[in-house]
């Protein structure tokens, strides 16, 4: 439960303009959404979606690392992961199963597939993008658990994109289009607040120290 008097309190330790930009990412922010990475084995790819899922309003982002774990690269990321929420697993299985229970139809990304290309994808739909391995692509557990299969139109030589590249091309387009339905896509007006406390609470270095003088005051 958020402490709103307390939230009150801490916003006027930032700036007006830093207060109103979180208000208004916070805004265009959904959970409707969401990115899964299927052992990712170059760090800077999996940076790069963290990166795509902030641009483009993507809040939670499903990390799964059964053969490859490592640390996000900042440098990359571009401080992206302080904004987004990173879900880690150690098996498809969990995170598969985590997001079906969550209500998110698998969309398993696959240039191999012809079920739905990308300007024919309902994006009405609660939905998980999966994106996988570099060279391998998606393992055939995470193609067996798909609702669907999702591809983007090419007419080059080249038959495959780039993960970071996809997930940027796939989040832009289908955020675009649901901005456009009559969907509730937003965060909850409680999520919000969770969230705008979170950043607060990583922006300001001082915060236990005035979180303390607050509550002092207050006794």
């Amino acid at each position: 439960m958020i402490d709103l008097k307390l939230l009150e309190h801490l916003e006027t330790h930032l700036t007006p303009k830093r207060l109103d930009r979180f208000k208004y990412v916070l805004s265009q922010r959904t959970k409707h959404f969401t990115v899964a990475t299927e052992d990712v084995y170059q760090l800077h790819n999996t940076s790069a979606v963290i990166r795509s899922c902030d641009v483009f309003g993507i809040q939670e982002v499903n990390i799964i690392e059964e053969r490859n774990t490592k640390r996000i690269d900042r440098e990359i990321a571009m401080g992206a992961q302080k904004w987004v929420d990173l879900n880690r697993y150690h098996s498809v299985k969990d995170c598969i199963a985590d997001l079906k229970q969550k209500g998110y139809q698998i969309v398993a990304t696959t240039p191999h597939t012809n079920d739905c290309v990308l300007h024919e994808f309902d994006e009405t739909k609660k939905s998980c993008f999966f994106f996988g391995r570099e060279t391998e692509g998606l393992s055939e557990e995470v193609l067996n658990a798909a609702d669907c299969y999702l591809k983007i139109p090419m007419v080059g030589f080249t038959e495959s994109l780039n993960i970071s590249v996809s997930a940027a091309i796939i989040l832009q387009h289908v955020t675009t289009k649901l901005k456009q339905t009559e969907i509730h896509w937003q965060l909850s007006e409680n999520e919000r607040l969770e969230k705008q406390m979170d950043w607060i609470k990583k922006t300001l270095k001082s915060y236990d120290a005035i979180v303390k003088r607050y509550y002092d005051a207050k006794n």
